[in-house]
C-alpha cells in the first residue's frame, strides 16, 4: 500500500507581487504543498480553477474587480481556502466562509506552518506532517557558493533586480511603494512596507517605525528613541520600540 503523503496543489491569489512571493517561497519549502499557479485577482483565479487541479488557495481579499471572499462566495466547488491579508476586520466573514485559517499580513513563517498544519489536520493526513517536526521543511534550493537567502529579485521599471540583502541599509515606506536604500543607490519598488517586511529574514532586518525597516548589522548607534545609519537618523516608533530595544545589545 502506497503511505506517500497526499501532494496538496496550491494556487496564490494577491495584488501585490511581494505578497505572492513571501507565499511562493513557503510552499515550497514544504514537501506535501506544490506551487502550481500565481495571480493576481479574483477573475486570474477564476480561470486558473476551471483549467486545472487545485486544492488549497491561499486568498487576499482587497483586490480590483472582485474581492477574494466574493470569488470564494461564487465558486460551486471552492477548494480548501487560507485567507492572506492585510486587514483584521475581515477574519469574521473569512470564518463564516469557513475557510481553513486567516493570516494576517505580514505572514511569518511559524505562522503559515501552523495554518498548514491545521489543513493536514482536517485532510488526515499522517502524523509525521504536524507541526513542529525536524524533518517537516524541505531544505532550502542550494546556490553554489551562496549563502542561504542572500538576495531577493524585485520588480522595478518593469524588470526583476537582484537585490543582495547585505547592502541593504534601510527600507522606507513612501504610501504605495517603498525606497530601499541600499550600499549601492536606491531602489522604489511599488508594494508595501508589511509585504517587504514578509520577505526579510528576521534577524538580519526588524521594522522600528511605520515607515521605517533597519539592517541590524548596518547600525551605527542607537538610543531608544533613534537610530544612526551612515548619515541617516531614523526615528523609533514607540510601538515598535521595545521590541527594537530587545533585539539590541545592552
Amino acid at each position: 500500500m502506497d503511505k506517500s503523503p497526499k501532494i496538496i496543489k496550491c494556487l496564490v491569489m494577491d495584488d501585490e507581487p511581494l505578497a505572492q512571493e513571501v507565499i511562493a517561497r513557503y510552499i515550497q519549502r514544504i514537501p506535501s504543498l506544490r506551487l502550481v499557479a500565481q495571480c493576481e485577482n479574483a477573475i486570474q483565479a477564476l480561470t486558473i480553477l476551471q483549467q486545472q487541479e487545485v486544492d488549497l488557495l491561499f486568498a487576499d481579499i482587497r483586490m480590483p474587480e472582485l474581492l477574494g471572499t466574493d470569488l470564494i462566495k461564487i465558486l460551486q466547488h471552492p477548494p480548501q481556502v487560507i485567507i492572506t491579508t492585510a486587514y483584521a476586520e475581515y477574519a469574521l466573514e473569512g470564518y463564516d466562509l469557513d475557510v481553513v485559517d486567516y493570516l494576517l499580513k505580514p505572514i511569518r513563517f511559524e505562522r503559515f506552518l501552523k495554518a498548514i498544519d491545521k489543513l493536514f489536520k482536517q485532510e488526515g493526513a499522517p502524523s509525521e506532517h504536524d507541526v513542529p517536526q525536524p524533518d517537516y521543511l524541505a531544505p532550502s534550493p542550494a546556490r553554489p557558493d551562496s549563502k542561504k537567502e542572500d538576495y531577493l529579485y524585485l520588480r522595478t521599471d518593469r524588470k526583476m533586480v537582484r537585490l543582495m540583502l547585505d547592502t541593504i541599509l534601510c527600507i522606507e515606506g513612501r504610501k504605495n511603494y517603498v525606497k530601499i536604500l541600499t550600499e549601492n543607490g536606491t531602489l522604489l519598488i511599488k508594494n508595501s512596507m508589511s509585504a517587504m517586511e514578509a520577505m526579510l529574514p528576521e534577524g538580519l532586518f526588524i521594522r522600528v517605525h511605520r515607515s521605517y525597516i533597519v539592517a541590524t548589522t548596518k547600525i551605527n548607534s542607537f538610543t531608544p528613541d533613534s537610530i544612526e545609519i551612515r548619515d541617516m537618523k531614523i526615528p523609533v516608533g514607540k510601538l515598535y520600540k521595545n521590541t527594537f530595544l530587545k533585539s539590541m545589545p545592552g
